[in-house]
C-alpha cells in the first residue's frame, strides 16, 4: 500500500444529480444573483434547467452565458465582467469543463477589480474573487480543485495563468452519470 496525505480545501459533492448543494451553497453564502457560465452539454445533460429552478426557487437572480468556447478569449470575459456588474452579480457557476471553469474564474476575479482582468494574467496578485461553484460536464482538467486558470488573448494567440486561493471553487458537483 501507497501511503498518501491529501488536502483539497474545495468541498467536492460526488453522486448523482446532487441539486441540492447548488441550493444550499447559495443559502448559506447569501447568493442573490448568480451567474451561470455553461456549455451546450449543460443544457443537454439538464442541468442548466435544474440551477434555474433552484434559483427561481430561492428569488436568486440568474443571468447566464453559453458562449465559451476552447481556449476561452479575453473579449468575452470583458463581456461577462460587465453583464456580471450589471446584474449585481454576487456569485459564479461554471457548469462545464476546464474552458468554462477558468472562463469563470476569470469573471470572479474581474467583478470585484476596478482594473482590466487581464491584470491578473501579467502577474498582479489575485486576492479577491467572488465565490466559485463548479458543475463538472466532463472530467479531465482539475479545475475544479485548483486555484488557477488560463485565458487566451487573441493578439497573438496569447495563453497565461493566474492563480490564488481566491479562485479556488467553494464546490465542485461530479456527476458519474
Amino acid at each position: 500500500m501507497n501511503s498518501f496525505n491529501y488536502l483539497n480545501p474545495a468541498r467536492v459533492v460526488f453522486g448523482n444529480k446532487p441539486y441540492e448543494s447548488i441550493e444550499q451553497f447559495l443559502k448559506d453564502n447569501g447568493v442573490s444573483s448568480l451567474m451561470m457560465v455553461h456549455t451546450n452539454s449543460a443544457v443537454r445533460l439538464g442541468i442548466f434547467d435544474e440551477v434555474k429552478k433552484v434559483c427561481e426557487k430561492l428569488g436568486v437572480g440568474f443571468v447566464s452565458n453559453g458562449k465559451v468556447e476552447s481556449n476561452p478569449k479575453i473579449e468575452l470575459i470583458r463581456e461577462l465582467v460587465e453583464e456580471s456588474r450589471k446584474n449585481s452579480v454576487d456569485c459564479l457557476l461554471a457548469a462545464g469543463g476546464g474552458s468554462v471553469i477558468d472562463t469563470a474564474k476569470a469573471v470572479a476575479m474581474g467583478v470585484p477589480y476596478d482594473g482590466d482582468f487581464w491584470d491578473f494574467y501579467s502577474g498582479k496578485r489575485v486576492e479577491k474573487a467572488l465565490p466559485i461553484g463548479t458543475v463538472l460536464t466532463i472530467a479531465a482538467a482539475g479545475s475544479e480543485g485548483s486555484p488557477d486558470s488560463v485565458i487566451t488573448k487573441e493578439e497573438g494567440m496569447l495563453k497565461r495563468g493566474a492563480s490564488g486561493n481566491a479562485l479556488r471553487p467553494k464546490f465542485s458537483i461530479l456527476n458519474p452519470a
